[in-house]
This record gives structure tokens, sequence and C-alpha cells, in this order.
């Protein structure tokens, strides 16, 4: 984990994901260094929000290579489908049209 003051003194980080938790529930993590990192406040919190317009209105300043809304799904799980051998996860580009 890594926490929002820490992270600002980077100047570019490679990927910032934004993680769509839940029907609107979202976290955040950064990759830095080939390892990924959730986002945390300066409490060691771990970033969390109903809006996806506010985790960006606070990582504002990060400078990724790189952004993407990530969603994994269950649904495979859920309709009693094979077991799979990787991670059912759909990554979309995201870009920040500053509506904050």
């Amino acid at each position: 984990m890594i926490n929002v003051s820490k992270l600002a003194k980077y100047f570019f980080v490679d990927k910032l994901i934004y993680h769509s938790i839940d029907i609107s529930l979202y976290q955040a993590s950064v990759v830095l260094e080939g390892k990924e990192h959730y986002i945390t406040d300066d409490k060691g919190k771990v970033l969390r929000s109903f809006k996806l317009i506010e985790l960006q209105k606070i990582l504002c300043k990060v400078k990724a290579k790189e952004t993407v809304l990530r969603q994994e799904s269950a649904y495979d799980e859920m309709i009693g489908g094979p077991e799979k051998t990787s991670p059912n996860t759909l990554e979309v580009p995201l870009g920040d049209n500053r509506l904050y």
C-alpha cells in the first residue's frame, strides 16, 4: 500500500487503476516498478468512494503513463462455469475529463 502524500512525490507511475468493486464502489491502485499498490489516505485507510469522479479529484496530480478502469467479474463462478486459469478481468482506458 502507498499513501497519497508519498505517491505525489513520484514524477510518473506506470499505471493508475480505478477498480470497480461493486455497482458503484471504487478503489484505486498504482503500478510502480512492476508491483501493484493500493492507495491509502494519510491515515492508512484504503481510498474508497461511491463516485469515480471523487477519486479522480483526489488523484488528479498523479501522473500516470496509463490510466484504466478495471472490473473483475465473478460471473463464470456464479453460473457454475468451469474454473478459470486466468482472472476474468476487463480493463478500459480511462481519461480524466475534469468534471470535479
